[in-house]
């Protein structure tokens, strides 16, 4: 929603907007734009902005007051997703990004590759990629590079937003069970994905990750676009690593080698990532030689194993993890990297498919490569954390606040250590207080 202010700012209009919580790095770029944000969804916002048109985000439903005061007064309103399709995509080639996991990345670094080599996307991001410093632009040429979320549009429409974008090219990137607020199970998700099959045209490209056996059954259920595979050892688009925490490896398009890819990010996920986006680009007509030249430049999205410092010899970093299969990636690749170096997790299950208890039983095999692990178990958690302790065997520990989440990391750290802190949410700037404690 932060990215659709954006756009509507770009585009000229004047723009407010209010949120039940405000925080960067989004915060930060609204007010940069000149969004002026109201915290909390008190009635009378609609009241004072007095606006043309309402964009509803989907955590809004009935009854809460806002929603209810925009009904009353038969004002104007529509989805987010519904406008940014009406207002920005239609008249475009559209490179959607879809998956549970690495969307956000996949859409920054599909859109950098682009820019770098001259097309001057336009792109919406569910992040703020370091490359570009904003999470949306309109951009001045005919691509259009946006994050494509399976979560249901709006309380009046419960479709998964993606089949707003009808996009030329669509990235399935990985398909797991997510979002347990909304989908009873796994095959919900899938029907929602190839819903959006449905919509990529036959002279257009889907980007499939050829490792994932759910995306396979989403075709078996009808294609009508060519499809182009990716995967590490298997598919259109492979990789051989070079370096074992991902940040070398070289790029192979039916089985000749393209060229090397050198660069700051970690992770087997992110090579996946880097040969979707490759994948994508090559379809629209960029050159592969200059698209993996354009990933050495590439910088990640905030939040995403961000370092966000160094105090008293220890790193400290913040990642948007939301799902224990970007957790243990993430956790793997800086394994990898640290090698014997102890590393630290403060978590807070932040998501809704996290504080319902959805991926309780997964998450402590996630942290398998952390040291220790503070869990934040506020009082409201509708789950006993001990599930996660427990099975921890001595490496995890609760704490009800983020300010005894903090104690409790400072306690136990030493020099040379790795400190992540994990959530989807502000965390209550946690990263950041906890660097300032140890500076």
């Amino acid at each position: 929603m932060g990215g659709v202010a954006a756009l509507a700012r770009e585009l000229g209009h004047g723009v407010a907007g209010c949120d039940a919580n405000i925080y960067p790095p989004m915060s930060d770029q609204l007010a940069a734009l000149g969004v002026h944000l109201d915290l909390g969804y008190r009635a009378e916002h609609l009241d004072s902005a007095k606006p043309d048109l309402v964009i509803v985000g989907n955590a809004l439903s009935r009854g809460n007051a806002i929603v209810e005061r925009l009904l009353d007064l038969r004002m104007p309103y529509v989805s987010g997703p519904q406008w940014i399709g009406e207002n920005m995509l239609a008249p475009r080639r559209v490179f959607a990004v879809a998956g549970t996991h690495g969307k956000t990345t996949t859409t920054a670094m599909l859109a950098w590759i682009l820019d770098a080599c001259g097309r001057n996307p336009g792109f919406l991001v569910g992040g703020v990629p370091e490359n570009f410093g904003v999470s949306a632009r309109s951009g001045g040429g005919n691509d259009f590079v946006i994050e494509a979320d399976e979560y249901d549009t709006a309380f009046f429409d419960k479709r998964s937003k993606f089949v707003h974008y009808r996009p030329t090219l669509a990235i399935l990137n990985n398909l797991e069970y997510d979002h347990a607020d909304i989908f009873p199970d796994v095959a919900a998700i899938q029907r929602q994905f190839h819903h959006l099959v449905r919509t990529v045209p036959g002279n257009g490209r889907l980007i499939v990750n050829a490792e994932d056996a759910r995306l396979a059954e989403v075709l078996a259920m009808g294609a009508w676009t060519p499809v182009t595979s990716f995967g590490i050892d298997t598919g259109d688009w492979r990789a051989k690593l070079i370096a074992a925490d991902g940040s070398q490896f070289v790029v192979l398009h039916d089985g000749k080698e393209l060229g090397e890819v050198r660069w700051n990010l970690l992770g087997r996920h992110n090579v996946m990532n880097a040969l979707a986006a490759l994948a994508a680009a090559d379809a629209g007509g960029v050159d592969a030689g200059r698209a993996i030249a354009a990933l050495a430049d590439f910088r990640s999205a905030k939040r995403r194993l961000e370092l966000v410092g160094e105090g008293a010899g220890i790193k400290v970093y913040d990642d948007f993890a939301h799902h224990p299969t970007a957790i243990a990636t993430t956790l793997a690749g800086l394994r990898a990297r640290v090698g014997r170096a102890r590393i630290l997790v403060g978590m807070e299950p932040r998501s809704n498919s996290m504080r319902l208890g959805a991926h309780a039983d997964e998450l402590a095999p996630s942290l398998h490569d952390a040291d220790a692990v503070v869990f934040l178990h506020k009082p409201g958690l509708a789950w006993d954390a001990a599930r996660i302790t427990d099975a921890l065997a001595g490496r995890g520990r609760t704490a009800p606040t983020v300010d005894a989440l903090i104690a409790l990391l400072a306690e136990s750290t030493r020099a040379g250590d790795h400190v992540v802190f994990m959530s989807n949410g502000g965390f209550e700037n946690a990263p950041r207080r906890f660097l300032n404690a140890l500076r």
